[in-house]
């Protein structure tokens, strides 16, 4: 019955860690696929960012309400499968600060690779930032309940179970021979004639 269950959890931590792979290939797709493609019509308006918070100054002076939402937004919901699936990917130690800095990682080569190869696109630390602040709602939102949750499952196999509480024995009771109970019950006898004698002999001096 024990191996069955050990099994189990094996087999059920090999699922969760197929899945969270599977999603993060799918995510990565995703995310080439939405960073990556050629824009030819924003190629003479784009320019790289350098600057933390030009570009989210822009977004507010020059964006409508709905397009400025709409294109920070858009980067914060981009970043958020990083702080879902990353943490059960990762160790559980420190699985955070991993998180943050794969997800720094990841961007920052996306962010180079489209502002040198892809047309119309651009570097943007602001879209590093709201890329990681999305990984950080994304990891507190769900992450890392479901990440805990993977990583206590994948422990529990390895945990030594519990020593059994052992009764303490009774101390044996003396074993009694048929020799010893008849020294014992003439000893008795001689005691209770001494007594006897001895009450015999108050009474006739009294």
């Amino acid at each position: 019955m024990t191996r069955h269950r050990a099994w189990g959890h094996v087999l059920l931590q090999i699922t969760i860690l197929v899945t969270a792979f599977v999603a993060m290939v799918g995510f990565s797709v995703v995310l080439a696929k939405v960073t990556l493609t050629p824009s030819p019509a924003s190629e003479d308006l784009v320019t790289s960012n350098l600057h933390p918070g030009r570009s989210l100054r822009q977004y507010a002076e020059d964006y409508t309400f709905l397009a400025a939402c709409k294109q920070a937004g858009g980067n914060l919901v981009l970043g958020m499968p990083f702080g879902v699936l990353l943490p059960v990917l990762v160790p559980r130690r420190l699985r955070m600060v991993r998180m943050v800095l794969l997800t720094v990682l990841v961007i920052v080569v996306v962010e180079l690779v489209q502002g040198a190869l892809v047309a119309g696109r651009a570097f943007d630390i602001d879209d590093v930032i709201l890329n990681t602040t999305g990984a950080l709602l994304g990891y507190l939102l769900l992450g890392r309940r479901l990440s805990h949750r993977y990583h206590v499952l994948a422990a529990e196999p390895g945990r030594k179970a519990a020593p059994a509480r052992t009764r303490r024995p009774k101390p044996a009771r003396p074993r009694t021979t048929k020799r010893t109970g008849r020294v014992t019950a003439t000893w008795t006898r001689m005691r209770q004639g001494v007594r006897a004698g001895v009450t015999r002999r108050r009474v006739r001096k009294g």
